[in-house]
């Protein structure tokens, strides 16, 4: 009975594979026309298929990395620190108070400028409650970035990873950490409200390319991480939009797309050397834009260039003339900066961005400007911004 079931299974797997093999060999040597369709077919389904299960991976993978407000706050709080400061000889330790995370195992430690600049005494705290001396590296006020280093115990340098913020989407949440009047290891979550604003510093420039949030931001929080859902720093808190001092759901920081830039240069040189142009001017708006003769409000028009700058080394124009229409006095005749490098210029801030994001002290810039009715390129070698 056995040895019967096992020599049918063996004949009728003979049989089986002469009957494949026999079909193989009858095949005709070239498909006909319905089967290389019906082949293609397959092979476009396929593809399709195999697409569809990669964007599904993808978006398994992006919501796995998702983490809970709580999670956050546990992976991050060892790595944010409380830095005091001590600007003269009659402030205590508690006068100025910011915030800051590590960056590093080698103990530097990322928080704003305007906190560290000028103190004469810098301390920094750590999770468990140890303070120790730091030393400031390096300062850069254009971006309101300051980098300290402390001599810390290894274990307490946890550093704190960097995300991209160039991949930030408004109304993306987001979430802070920092010392808000002095509170320790406050923890505060919002939204991004928008990307790319320009916020006003002390420096006498703008600050480009700013993340603007809803979520809490006030004294104190400077120079604190804000995180995105996987617990990467998107931004390092700036500033508030406030008539009182105090939080009204108009926060700023700076987008660590600028942090991985500028970093790694002042802990190595100590300052970071910002391109420049040289121009001032104004946005086009509709009335300006109906005044010049021009078909939409894009644009930025130069009024003044500066002497001896690389917009004056290049040729760029400012404006010669200023007329009143109805009250108003217009500056006209100079060039209007269509675009830089290709990229449309809406206003001055779109100029701003690109040099923050992509270019550096010696680099050449093409900007089309409109002069005269007419668009011409201007290539332009940038120099270092003067302080």
């Amino acid at each position: 009975m056995d040895k019967s079931g096992i020599f049918v299974g063996v004949t009728v797997g003979s049989i089986s594979v002469l009957i494949i093999f026999t079909a193989l060999f009858i095949l005709p040597a070239e498909p006909d026309e319905t089967t290389i369709q019906m082949q293609d077919q397959i092979n476009e389904n396929e593809i399709q298929m195999q697409d569809q299960i990669n964007e599904i991976n993808n978006i398994i993978l992006t919501k796995s990395k998702t983490l809970s407000l709580i999670e956050i706050f546990e992976k991050s709080e060892p790595g944010v620190v409380r830095v005091n400061i001590q600007r003269n000889q009659t402030d205590n330790e508690t006068g100025g108070v910011g915030s800051g995370f590590v960056f590093d195992k080698q103990g530097h430690i990322i928080t704003n400028a305007h906190v560290v600049k000028d103190a004469t005494k810098t301390i920094v705290t750590f999770l468990d409650g140890r303070s120790y001396h730091a030393e400031i590296i390096g300062v850069d006020e254009y971006t309101d970035i300051g980098v300290i280093k402390v001599n810390a115990d290894l274990k307490l340098l946890n550093p704190l990873s960097l995300g991209d913020s160039s991949n930030l989407q408004v109304g993306e949440p987001i979430t802070a950490i920092g010392n808000p009047f002095g509170l320790s290891g406050s923890m505060t979550s919002g939204i991004i409200s928008q990307m790319g604003r320009l916020l006003p510093s002390d420096s006498g420039y703008s600050i480009p390319d700013v993340i603007q949030t809803d979520a809490a931001i006030n004294p104190g929080n400077s120079g604190g991480p804000l995180l995105n859902m996987r617990g990467e720093i998107v931004g390092i808190n700036t500033a508030i939009q406030s008539t009182t001092g105090e939080f009204t759901g108009v926060g700023f920081a700076i987008p660590s797309q600028t942090v991985a830039k500028i970093v790694p240069t002042l802990i190595s040189d100590g300052e970071y050397k910002h391109p420049w142009i040289g121009i001032s001017g104004t946005d086009i708006d509709l009335e300006m834009a109906n005044v010049m003769g021009l078909e939409n409000t894009l644009g930025f028009l130069i009024i003044t260039v500066i002497e001896d700058s690389p917009a004056s080394d290049a040729g760029l124009i400012g404006s010669n003339k200023v007329i009143e229409v109805e009250g108003r006095e217009y500056s006209i005749g100079g060039d209007v900066i269509m675009s830089v490098d290709g990229i449309d210029v809406r206003k001055i801030d779109d100029i701003l961005i690109h040099l923050q994001r992509g270019k550096a002290v010696g680099d050449e810039m093409i900007l089309e400007v409109l002069r005269d009715g007419r668009t011409t390129n201007v290539t332009i070698l940038l120099q270092e911004r003067p302080n």
